[in-house]
């Protein structure tokens, strides 16, 4: 296979596409490799030149750069796509992690293969893989959601077709919207175990574990910053004791929604009696009033 230092420029033989990974927000994550394919290609594609320019300064690294995000994604394949027919040798990177993992260059590098041009990869960090074994959750088997849409309604709708899958779900999330995703999990998927990751190889990398109604209220007002991964558990193989899905329509009631709200959510979910829960729950309470009128 040939290097990216061969040098062969419009002699007939095309260039070489990399997939480099860069770090997700600690300078050392950045292999050697990854730092050599940098120094060496013609040109590096990157999300945001400045940022990228900030990481080529870090490691005395001075390559030519042209942007590459979603805006302008069409256009430039077909540009880098010449540029390697003419024996030019390039790197995409993205801000931070592996490229083509919600950001550009899945039409890149399908466009490159079927032209017959090599496309190689420099393996680096990633965000999804670093929460994921972190998480504490399995790791056996698992889905990479990616961003879930902003509108609420086909939010949602994303969550409710995630509702039977048995697989870890992992997700990226705004920290502004993260609170709102963990209330919208409560309900669609239930009280299942998340662990939400925040600034992963930062300084202030935090890891909350636990169901997603205790990281809520971990987090209460308060507003995470920096890059947000969550870590969902996928649905169990069977449905929970009667007992359980009690406690988790209360949980619901405890969070805003009413009773019979609660019980229809946890029914469909399970496939349970709403009437059942439903009176389960009065039950409970009618009990819990009568202990305390009795003290």
């Amino acid at each position: 296979m040939r290097e990216a230092a061969s040098g062969c420029h419009d002699g007939g033989v095309p260039g070489t596409l990399y997939l480099v990974g860069t770090p997700i927000g600690n300078l050392g994550d950045l292999s050697e490799r990854a730092r050599e394919t940098l120094a060496r290609v013609d040109l590096v594609a990157c999300e945001d030149t400045r940022r990228t320019g900030r990481l080529l300064r870090a490691i005395g690294v001075a390559a030519r750069l042209v942007s590459f995000f979603e805006g302008n994604e069409a256009r430039r394949t077909g540009e880098l796509l010449a540029a390697l027919r003419r024996g030019r040798d390039v790197a995409l990177v993205s801000d931070a992690g592996m490229p083509g993992l919600s950001d550009p260059g899945e039409r890149l590098v399908r466009a490159a293969s079927e032209a017959g041009i090599e496309v190689r990869v420099v393996p680096g960090p990633s965000a999804a893989v670093a929460a994921l074994v972190v998480s504490g959750l399995p790791t056996g088997r698992f889905v990479f959601e990616g961003f879930l849409p902003r509108k609420p309604s086909e939010r949602r709708a994303r969550l409710r077709a995630l509702a039977a899958e048995p697989r870890t779900v992992v997700l990226f999330e705004s920290p502004r919207r993260v609170r709102t995703l963990l209330r919208e999990l409560l309900e669609v998927l239930g009280d299942r175990r998340v662990a939400l990751c925040r600034e992963l190889t930062k300084l202030h990398e935090e890891v909350l574990r636990g169901r997603a109604s205790e990281v809520l209220e971990v987090l209460g007002e308060r507003e995470p910053r920096g890059e947000v991964v969550l870590v969902v558990e996928g649905a169990p193989a069977a449905p929970p004791p009667f007992e359980e899905l009690v406690g988790e329509a209360r949980a619901l009631v405890a969070g805003g929604m009413r009773r019979r709200d609660a019980a229809a959510t946890v029914a469909r979910r399970w496939g349970a009696s709403a009437n059942e829960l439903y009176r389960a729950l009065l039950g409970r309470e009618a009990s819990a009033a009568a202990i305390t009128q009795g003290e």
